[in-house]
C-alpha cells in the first residue's frame, strides 16, 4: 500500500537554517536589515503563499485553508503599503 501524500496547501512552508536564524533574531530584537527582510519575505511568499493561487480543484476544504493563509499574508502586505501620513492627520 502506498502512503497517501498530503495536499500541498496544508503542509508547513519549507524553510532553511537562514530563515531560522532570522526569526530568532527578530524576536531578539536584533536583526540586521537582511535578516528582517529574508524574515518577512519568507512570511509572505512562504508561510502565507501570498502569491500563490489557492483554488484547488481537489477540494473547497482545500481551498477555504490556502485562503486561510494568504489572509494572513494579505494583512501584512497591507500594513506595507498603508499610507501612514494619512493615517496620522486623523
Amino acid at each position: 500500500m502506498t502512503p497517501r501524500k498530503a495536499p500541498a496547501q496544508i503542509l508547513p512552508a519549507d524553510y532553511a537554517v537562514v530563515h531560522v536564524a532570522a526569526f530568532q533574531a527578530l524576536e531578539r530584537g536584533d536583526a540586521t536589515e537582511h535578516q528582517q527582510k529574508v524574515a518577512l519575505a519568507w512570511l509572505i511568499e512562504q508561510a502565507a503563499g501570498y502569491y500563490d493561487i489557492s483554488f484547488s480543484p481537489e477540494s473547497d476544504r482545500l481551498t477555504s485553508f490556502a485562503e486561510g493563509r494568504r489572509f494572513v499574508g494579505s494583512q501584512v502586505v497591507k500594513l506595507l503599503r498603508i499610507d501612514r501620513s494619512k493615517m496620522e492627520k486623523e
